[in-house]
């Protein structure tokens, strides 16, 4: 046995007696966790680029390269385009770039703009962007367009930009003029005549010359909360829906990076996008970084929930290079002449996110358009790394720098990426070594597993670290994986004194573009899939509480099929019962509430149930969904649940 499994289960034993009893039953209770359910956001399946982040044009600054995938260039998802028989050339150039940041830029030689009777459009030389997977545009809807030019020919330069469906028809064109020799930001607003899912966005030079261009950017006038730089709505939404109490970000295996080199540093990601350091990304394609930083932050706090960020843990991926396929480099780290520097990295982010304006990197944040702190609490250090004594020796120097100058932030440690094993142990004991405060624990495990383990932090030990479940999953996104995530939560819930924060990964999948099978939410370039796993945590994340209660909700002990949990929320006074029967019959349990002084009869329920194999789909989106009514409560009644369902009764107390 751990240390973890020698502890009183003090699940029931720091239970204490506060109402009457009622019946056979006496009603006990606890404090948890009031931020027990979350959200976990990694760039994976394409969920930022492509996907959250609201860009519409794809290698808007001409950084994609062989490094992100071999076949990429620097005109991936750019075509060249002379209409009217005009004639030029295009070339990538570095020798003189906007920021030394964004390195490429393309340069337009336009050495003449010809028409012939029979071609009716705009003559020009330029430029086409497919964006991912196509434009989507909607009649009436506004579009803002931005670029940095500057003219290399003496000339000011006339270029026609617009958005076109795939065979040519204009919907929206500006015409902008250069005006510089420098680097300048262009910028126009693009309302669309029409509707296409696959529009393409056009930049035609139609006067001769010689033209820099970079960041062409492209984005919908209407983003959540109309933020600049902003998120895609619908799938915002989806997640303020759903009421987290935090969000981690970024990552996930993103954060720890393919190598040393391509590890997630924040500071990289602030500031405008011109000046930010694109990358590679470890799960195969391209990260602009457009989504940083401050827009994480900035999200967080659009939605109430408390920004959770994880930084390296100065070692890179022990799967770096493919260390599961022959020659990969394995775990690296940081040389220690080097520390240093990263340990102030570590200490600017908080100065960034809670400093006044008169500090450093505080004042970063005003100039970002952020003044007041963003009241950061809590920071993770590693991502499931491989405890070698390497990151031991690492963890320890950031862990105690931040705890000496930040005493008030909680770090949060990591104990590899499985539910037990060498790593799993020894992360456990590094962390208790450190006293670290909370420890984060990652595991993707079948339906199976999860209903044999429903019982697995009643035995943890209540004087160590709290527990972080970063990243768990059951395999699969059909409503019998989703009722199994139901039970094993109830667990989590029963144990929120230990178990802190839980939140499920991954996150997002977009159509045709996932490299993970088992996600939350999947969308294409106009709509999402909500599966029954997301509406799981959704019925979970908005019925939080921060009292448990044991002794209200009586079933037939042994059967394994049945489970459920009691909590109150002190804010409102009501009452959250959370029954969930993974069965294949309906099944009864009686609850008993005597112990709660006041009852409003008129309660409210929300019921997930179906069919065990099925699931959601882009044909059918709808398929499992939860169904909600009112429901008359009162001091003891007996429940029929339904077979393979999650059932939340809420009851006001006031």
């Amino acid at each position: 046995m751990t240390f973890r499994h020698l502890a009183t289960i003090l699940g029931v034993a720091c239970l204490s007696v506060i109402h009457c009893s009622y019946g056979q039953s006496v009603i006990q209770s606890k404090k948890i966790s009031p931020e027990l359910f979350g959200l976990f956001f990694e760039d994976i399946n394409y969920s930022a680029d492509g996907g959250l982040y609201a860009e519409l044009v794809q290698n808007r600054s001409f950084e994609y390269s062989p490094t992100d995938r071999k076949e990429w260039n620097s005109f991936s998802y750019w075509e060249y385009i002379t209409p009217g028989f005009s004639y030029g050339s295009l070339d990538v150039e570095t020798t003189s770039p906007v920021h030394p940041n964004n390195p490429h830029y393309v340069v337009l030689d336009i050495h003449h703009v010809g028409r012939e009777k029979e071609f009716t459009g705009v003559a020009g030389v330029g430029i086409q962007n497919l964006g991912f997977d196509g434009i989507v545009v909607r009649e009436g809807e506004k579009y803002n367009l931005s670029f940095f030019a500057h003219q290399l020919s003496d000339n000011a330069i006339t270029l026609i930009t617009s958005l076109q469906t795939p065979k040519g028809e204009i919907l929206a064109e500006e015409k902008i003029s250069t005006s510089s020799k420098a680097w300048r930001r262009y910028t126009a607003t693009l309302q669309s005549t029409g509707n296409t899912d696959s529009a393409k966005l056009v930049v035609l030079a139609i006067t001769k010359g010689k033209l820099a261009l970079d960041v062409i950017s492209l984005f919908p006038a209407k983003t959540f909360k109309n933020r600049s730089n902003g998120l895609r709505p619908d799938m915002a939404q989806a997640l303020a829906d759903m009421n987290p109490r935090f969000i981690r970000f970024p990552g996930g295996c993103l954060v720890h990076g393919d190598g040393l080199e391509n590890m997630y540093r924040w500071k990289s990601t602030i500031g405008p996008i011109e000046q930010r350091v694109e990358q590679k990304n470890i799960w195969g394609y391209h990260q602009t970084l457009g989504l940083g930083y401050f827009e994480y932050f900035q999200f967080c706090e659009d939605i109430g929930a408390k920004p959770v960020p994880i930084l390296p843990a100065a070692v890179s991926c022990q799967n770096s290079g493919g260390t599961w396929r022959v020659g990969g480099t394995g775990q690296k780290s940081l040389p220690m002449s080097e520390m240093k520097e990263y340990i102030q990295e570590v200490l600017d982010l908080i100065e960034w996110a809670n400093g006044p304006v008169n500090s450093t990197w505080g004042a970063k944040r005003a100039e970002a358009g952020h003044p007041a702190p963003f009241n950061l609490e809590y920071i993770g250090i590693g991502n499931e790394d491989k405890i070698t004594p390497e990151f031991e020796a690492r963890f320890r120097m950031i862990y105690e720098a931040v705890k000496a100058k930040y005493p008030a932030v909680t770090l949060i440690g990591t104990s590899g990426p499985f539910s037990d094993g060498e790593d799993f142990e020894r992360g456990w004991e590094f962390a208790t070594e450190l006293n670290v405060p909370m420890v984060d624990e990652h595991y993707y495990k079948d339906p199976k597993w999860m209903m044999s383990n429903l019982n697995r932090y009643d035995a943890y030990d209540r004087s160590r670290a709290k527990v972080y479940l970063g990243e768990y999953a059951s395999w699969g996104n059909k409503l019998q994986n989703a009722i199994a995530e139901a039970a094993y939560m109830v667990g989590l819930e029963r144990n929120g004194d230990v178990v802190s924060m839980a939140s499920y990964a991954p996150l997002f999948a977009k159509k045709d573009r996932t490299q993970w099978k088992t996600d939350m939410i999947f969308f294409d370039n106009t709509s999402l899939v909500l599966t029954p796993n997301y509406h799981v945590q959704r019925m979970f994340s908005v019925n939080q509480g921060d009292t448990y209660f044991s002794g209200t909700i009586t079933m037939n002990v042994a059967d394994s099929t049945l489970t459920a949990s009691c909590i109150q929320d002190s804010k409102t006074g009501d009452i959250i019962l959370k029954l969930v029967n993974v069965g294949n019959e309906a099944k009864v349990m009686k609850i008993n509430l005597g112990g709660f002084k006041k009852i409003v009869p008129a309660a409210e329920q929300e019921v997930l149930t179906g069919i065990a194999d099925a699931e959601n789909t882009f044909d059918h989106p709808e398929s499992i969904v939860p169904v909600r009514s009112g429901f008359k409560a009162s001091k003891a009644f007996e429940y029929n649940t339904q077979p393979m369902s999650l059932t939340v009764i809420r009851i006001k107390t006031r």
